[in-house]
């Protein structure tokens, strides 16, 4: 299996707060890789560094080397918005434009040079049927998209993250504002995604980790104390801190 992301001695701060300390690995290529931890062990720091959204934070610094298909995202040859189309991003919250369903979802491609209707109707719909919405969406595509309920205004962030067509998805606790239903549907979404796409997500449901990851990766005060395959780190963990953690003494 290739490694599709390289990390290799990064480091990260805000200011003087040493946020990321020192991590090096790599994530496989159509994989989901799952990172746990407690809160504010860097993990979701982690995340947004693979798409530099820590750019936007005044006073944050980086240290070393975020390969990408063996291209460094840090370098000054990469321009941030070419890299955010190939690295798409899902929030905690639902976060749908205050536009149409379908000028949602075809909002990626316009911005990226698509204006041939034919072809976003069919981006489109390819987006919404990978985002296991299509079915529940298709008769009310001009319906605002606010109207969704929150289990598919995620779903739907999902197509439009798709849409502009990445080699890799981030999502940030992507499923914790969401109830029990919609989050097993987006477990499953996640599950049949990663046949075409590189998912790293973050999560504080040990479970969920479990549930759908490949790899997991434990974070503790910055640092990675342990990854490897997710059966592995859950049943044989090597650091006596992971099994402290999976087995609920701390966090």
């Amino acid at each position: 299996m290739k490694d599709l992301i390289h990390i290799d001695g990064l480091n990260l701060y805000y200011d003087t707060h040493h946020a990321l300390k020192n991590i090096s690995m790599d994530l496989p290529e159509k994989t989901v890789t799952a990172f746990i931890g407690p809160s504010g062990c860097g993990k979701s720091t982690l995340l947004r560094t693979l798409n530099r959204m820590n750019d936007m934070i005044p006073g944050v610094r980086v240290e070393g080397q975020v390969m990408l298909n063996g291209s460094d995202i840090y370098s000054n040859e990469i321009e941030v918005e070419t890299l955010r189309k190939r690295v798409g991003m899902v929030f905690q919250q639902p976060n749908p434009f205050p536009k149409s369903i379908y000028d949602n979802v075809a909002y990626g491609p316009r911005l990226h040079g698509v204006t041939h209707k034919k072809e976003l109707d069919e981006l489109v719909e390819q987006s919404l049927v990978h985002a296991a919405l299509w079915d529940e969406v298709k008769d009310v595509l001009k319906k605002s998209a606010m109207s969704l309920s929150g289990g598919q205004q995620q779903r739907l962030c999902i197509a439009r993250a798709l849409a502009v067509q990445p080699d890799v998805l981030l999502m940030d606790e992507a499923t914790s504002a969401l109830d029990p239903i919609s989050t097993l549907k987006i477990e499953e979404l996640v599950k049949e995604l990663h046949h075409k796409y590189t998912i790293v997500m973050v999560t504080h449901n040990m479970h969920q980790a479990a549930r759908v990851s490949g790899k997991t990766v434990f974070f503790l005060n910055g640092e990675v104390v342990e990854a490897a395959d997710t059966e592995t780190l859950f049943s044989t963990p090597q650091d006596s801190r992971t099994e402290d953690y999976i087995s609920g003494r701390f966090g």
